[in-house]
């Protein structure tokens, strides 16, 4: 049932019948942490106890690391049939569909986004993944290279083994989906560490998985700190890639793990501070008004695409500004269950005060046009405002750093060759967006900004099928499209004498 035709109260009382999946998941079952530790999981919707949650360390790595080579070396998944493992997933999809409103709460209770978000866009979209590279496995094929005519040169694509996904909490389930869905489309076992912030729905994704009949030990949940069973991945032996979205100073952590262990594959997805640049000749400037409101305040402005510096060009400023604020004023904290809402709640205390903190930064560093509080504090939960500010160095902290929350800078320029210089002058490079009206503005834009997605009169239009990732400190391997399955295999090339 669609967000939209439930109430509030009946999605209330549905969080409140809920069942949590709370430990570890290896080998096909689920099991408590070695130490018997847990740790909180508290909602960050009104501050309540959802459940307890087995704290992984190095120790249930281990086994599900063992669980996970036992699986691949098995070749019950590795060497199965291309038509077998379709089938799996397709039933995957299946039963994500099935369950959709229950995995829909545990992302709204989980991570705070609204529930309306959770049932039109990230359940769908993860189960859409799923389905996607489900049905790409038997439509990619191998190769035969143009040799003399007394030898064949075959090059195959074999499962690079045993993969750690480590994925962030802004989009639990659609994360995981987008390192699962080609990951085990190309035959790999997965040992999951989702992020301690929201490991909720993996655990309900990795039970529904086994009802697929996915293998045991082909697909492990170990929930936990990014210090100690994050860390252990990344140190271990036995891991052959890591897979990781998140901040680029822990992406730094998985490269250094990387060399003092076993020269594992890494692939990156990190920070942004991506530019949204608006020229003078954009043309309709209350659509780029909309679309720059919600390209920095949808889910809560915790994303790694977030259009969190906004570059306008002078004549425009002002104009754009108000256009601006009045969408914001639509976009305002509300409970997250209730269907109506269009902002949630920060994930956790800990990241609201560090988004508050960066306001107080930028009330220092810059005019404060709109918001720049906390807000909803009698619910218990935690929420910030929709803020922005003006007259934005392009060398400030909040121009510079990437916050992860609702907050906006807006900087001026002239021109398109300063929108490109200030655009560019950050250590990221995940996405960027042009308005323009002229065709060779846009396109010497597009050449010219370093980052690995330009949209071009439009922000955050994109599907399954291009490739999701960044240059510079925004990491480097791509999420999504077939280019995605390349960083979970390896190339091995046959050549075979004709005598």
């Amino acid at each position: 049932m669609a967000a939209a035709a439930q109430t509030l109260e009946q999605w209330e009382a549905r969080a409140k019948a809920l069942s949590f999946r709370h430990l570890a998941f290896i080998g096909g079952r689920f099991v408590p942490a070695s130490s018997g530790r847990t740790f909180p999981r508290l909602s960050p919707t009104d501050g309540r106890l959802l459940t307890q949650v087995a704290e992984c360390d190095a120790d249930d790595v281990d086994h599900a690391v063992a669980s996970a080579r036992k699986a691949f070396e098995s070749g019950a998944w590795s060497r199965a049939a291309p038509r077998f493992r379709k089938k799996v997933l397709l039933k995957l999809a299946e039963l994500m569909r099935k369950h959709a409103d229950e995995l829909a709460l545990l992302e709204t209770l989980d991570m705070g986004k609204p529930i309306g978000d959770s049932t039109a866009v990230d359940v769908p979209a993860s189960a859409n993944t799923i389905q996607w590279y489900a049905e790409a496995i038997d439509k990619v094929y191998d190769e035969i290279a143009p040799t003399v005519s007394s030898a064949f040169g075959l090059v195959t694509r074999e499962p690079i083994g045993v993969v750690a996904a480590v994925v962030p909490w802004n989009f639990p389930l659609l994360m995981t989906c987008w390192k699962l869905g080609p990951a085990l489309a190309t035959g790999n076992s997965v040992v999951l560490k989702p992020a301690e912030q929201s490991p909720l729905s993996a655990l309900r994704l990795a039970e529904l998985a086994s009802e697929a009949g996915l293998p045991e030990g082909v697909l492990n949940v170990v929930p936990g700190f990014g210090e100690t069973a994050g860390a252990a991945l990344g140190l271990h032996m036995d891991v052959d890639a890591v897979t990781f979205t998140g901040s680029t100073q822990v992406g730094k952590y998985f490269l250094e793990y990387s060399g003092r262990s076993n020269m594992k594959v890494v692939s990156l997805e990190c920070g942004g501070k991506s530019p949204h640049i608006v020229m003078a000749d954009c043309g309709d400037l209350d659509l780029a008004a909309t679309k720059a409101a919600w390209g920095i305040f949808y889910n809560q402005g915790e994303v790694c695409t977030a259009g969190s510096r906004l570059l306008l060009e002078e004549p425009i400023k002002d104009a754009f500004l108000d256009k601006l604020a009045r969408v914001a004023e639509t976009i305002q904290p509300g409970n997250p269950l209730d269907p109506a809402t269009k902002m949630g709640a920060i994930v956790d205390e800990k990241q609201m005060g560090r988004v508050l903190d960066y306001i107080e930064t930028g009330k220092e560093e810059a005019k404060l046009r709109l918001g720049g509080h906390r807000a909803l504090t009698q619910s218990g939960g935690f929420y910030v405002e929709p803020t922005v500010f003006e007259d934005v160095n392009p060398h400030a902290k909040i121009a510079q750093e990437e916050i992860f929350g609702p907050v906006l800078s807006a900087i001026t320029f002239n021109g398109l060759e300063e929108a490109i210089s200030i655009a560019n002058g950050t250590i990221y490079g995940l996405a960027s967006a042009i308005w323009t009206k002229d065709i060779d503005k846009a396109l010497k834009a597009a050449r010219a900004l370093r980052a690995g997605m330009v949209w071009i009169n439009g922000w955050d239009e994109d599907d399954i099928t291009v490739p999701f990732g960044g240059f510079k400190q925004s990491g480097f391997g791509r999420d999504r499209s077939l280019h995605a399955m390349e960083k979970y295999t390896q190339l091995k090339s046959t050549w075979i004498s004709i005598r």
